[in-house]
């Protein structure tokens, strides 16, 4: 069934899961609100930041690494676990992120920056992490409740990227936040549900289904090729991949000659015009390579000028993809019967 037509999408997409990834735009800006509506003066972290936060909480932290480069002067670091990198210290700023804020990882690292004297920020939309917060005197952006967590992607990425900048952690971005959601809008007409039926995000899906996606990065790319791979995990509910070039040519590409009889796989390589040059002639090798043993592979290049409008245009593309590609399946993207299961079973035991 490659059925993809709008009405399709929304008979399947019950919950509005696409309607999520087409508001981008209005989370970048509304983001910049939230954080500035904190309250939080600027301050120095010569330590760097650390950004403590699982799922689609912590995705911000690598997106937002990703979109500013080399404009960081000080280390991005996150982590997704219960504890911080042990050199955290109190020159470091902590931003723990957890939507719900009920996180247990999230929680214990909060602690954690609390014991060794780090400053310390909270994005999230209330749970245990803002009563804490509250109490500690700690200050909080505030986030939309009635999201999936996965669905907050563009307030995650907006918060990381501004406290970094109100660290003297990177260069503030906000202007080019502002033309990313404009470059975004443009985006979402043509890729949504109203757009062509033989556009991009359609057609990759149609690519991926049936298979075992495996998403290709490089650079600014790599953490969007995660975020793909999670989202496709998530909302498509099949197993998918994520590789990072030119890593992967050392090693994962020779796997790809046992593909044949293990089952079908699809390849997707994730373009930027900004990666050194020789990354993107390995991208266009590997493609060749691969292309022998995939059922099918293909290249995206990301959307944009500057960085900031690159890395988004693909996170809302891969984000696309996913709940396309749970429509092919008869799949409502939206429950993680899994995840909830796993969370109850911990808290019994």
């Amino acid at each position: 069934m490659s059925d993809l037509g709008a009405e399709r999408i929304h008979a399947v997409d019950s919950a509005g899961i696409v309607a999520d990834v087409l508001a981008l735009p209005h989370q970048l800006r509304d983001g910049l609100w939230r954080v500035e509506s904190a309250g939080i003066a600027p301050f120095d972290a010569p330590g760097g930041l650390v950004v403590a936060g699982m799922g689609g909480s912590g995705i911000g932290g690598l997106l937002a690494r990703a979109a500013l480069g080399d404009r960081a002067s000080r280390p991005i670091v996150v982590t997704r676990d219960y504890a911080l990198p042990p050199w955290a210290s109190p020159e470091s700023v902590v931003l723990c992120i957890s939507y719900s804020g009920d996180t247990e990882e999230t929680l214990a690292a909060y602690d954690a920056a609390g014991a060794v004297g780090a400053r310390r920020i909270v994005v999230t939309t209330g749970g245990a992490l803002a009563e804490a917060a509250r109490v500690d005197g700690v200050p909080v952006v505030p986030m939309p409740a009635a999201l999936q967590p996965r669905a907050a992607v563009g307030y995650m990425t907006v918060a990381v990227l501004e406290v970094a900048a109100l660290a003297g952690v990177a260069q503030r971005v906000s202007t080019e936040i502002d033309v990313a959601a404009a470059h975004l809008e443009r985006l979402a007409a043509e890729w949504g549900p109203g757009g062509a039926d033989d556009g991009l995000a359609r057609a990759v899906a149609r690519d991926l289904h049936g298979a075992v996606p495996v998403v290709f990065g490089a650079g600014p790319t790599s953490a969007v090729a995660y975020r793909w791979k999670t989202q496709i995990n998530e909302n498509a509910k099949v197993p998918a991949m994520s590789a990072e070039l030119p890593e992967a040519d050392h090693n994962e590409i020779e796997g790809w000659a046992g593909a044949d009889g293990l089952g079908a796989f699809a390849a997707v390589f994730l373009d930027d015009s900004d990666l050194h040059p020789r990354v993107r002639e390995r991208i266009a090798a590997t493609e060749r390579v691969i292309g022998r043993a995939a059922r099918s592979a293909r290249r995206v290049e990301s959307r944009g000028e500057a960085r900031v409008e690159r890395v988004l245009s693909l996170v809302m593309l891969g984000d696309l993809v996913s709940v396309y590609l749970s429509v092919l399946r008869g799949v409502d993207p939206t429950p993680v019967h899994a995840i909830a299961q796993l969370k109850a079973d911990l808290a019994g035991s």
